[in-house]
């Protein structure tokens, strides 16, 4: 059974950091490119970042590029968004993606960022 369970998230104040963690089982994760999606109330789900298999090749939206990084760990089949200088518009619900032939979605984890 394919499972990504997002963690980390909270509320914190701008300019404040949050790691955010999705720990993948059921499927081979080590040959999955894996992404981070956000989507905030009222809005569509957009693209935050993405890091191929081996974790050589990364992607970030221009909104994150500068403050987030994502990362990986495939020995314990893990994937992480390290969020840094935030903002009150990187509030959302940040979902993780494992992709290759198929695609498969965690269930969420809010962050909010309000003084």
């Amino acid at each position: 059974q394919v499972q990504l369970v997002e963690s980390g998230g909270g509320l914190v104040q701008p300019g404040e950091s949050l790691r955010l963690s999705c720990a993948a089982s059921g499927f081979t994760f080590s040959t999955h490119s894996m992404s981070w999606y956000r989507q905030a109330p009222g809005k569509e789900r957009e693209f935050v970042a993405s890091i191929s298999p081996t974790g050589g090749s990364t992607n970030y939206a221009v909104s994150v590029k500068g403050r987030f990084t994502i990362s990986r760990d495939n020995a314990k089949s893990t994937a992480f968004l390290q969020m840094n200088s935030l903002k009150p518009e990187d509030t959302a619900v940040y979902y993780c993606k494992a992709s290759r032939t198929l695609y498969y979605w965690g269930q969420g984890t809010q962050v909010t960022v309000s003084s």
